[in-house]
């Protein structure tokens, strides 16, 4: 015969006694925060217009000036092309420079030129969004 506290070990189950009902859905609530999925939480890091485009290679450069926040190059940074208030393109930075220098980062009220990845149909008045998107465990 088999003890109860011998199958919860077996079958990896946590017994837990308690006399007070809300200490029971606390702890449930605890538990399930683990098991929920993560939400996505976007906040925006730059804004760039595009003033001009120039042909370089077989792709295309957007001649831009820095409007809001800063332009990085980073992994966990997502790009948006914006044209007419409607997303047109996602994906990453493929290049960023300034003059002829690549850079990392460039300031608000700066110009830069910046490449799109995979994507070469840039138009004056393009906006430019970068936004970085972080995951945050859900809550009940």
């Amino acid at each position: 015969m088999l003890f109860r506290s011998e199958v919860a070990e077996r079958e990896e189950v946590d017994i837990r006694q308690h006399s007070i009902i809300y200490n029971v859905t606390d702890e449930i609530k605890k538990a399930m925060t683990g098991l929920l999925e993560p939400t996505l939480k976007e906040s925006r890091v730059g804004v760039a217009e595009v003033r001009a485009v120039f042909k370089a290679g077989k792709g295309a450069i957007a001649g831009c000036i820095v409007t809001q926040g800063d332009i990085k190059r980073g992994s966990s940074l997502q790009a948006r092309l914006l044209r007419d208030g409607k997303v047109i393109w996602t994906g990453k930075l493929s290049s960023l420079r300034r003059f002829k220098d690549d850079v990392s980062e460039v300031k608000q009220g700066m110009e830069c030129g910046i490449g799109l990845d995979k994507f070469n149909d840039m138009k004056e008045r393009d906006i430019i969004e970068l936004v970085s998107i972080e995951k945050v465990a859900a809550t009940l």
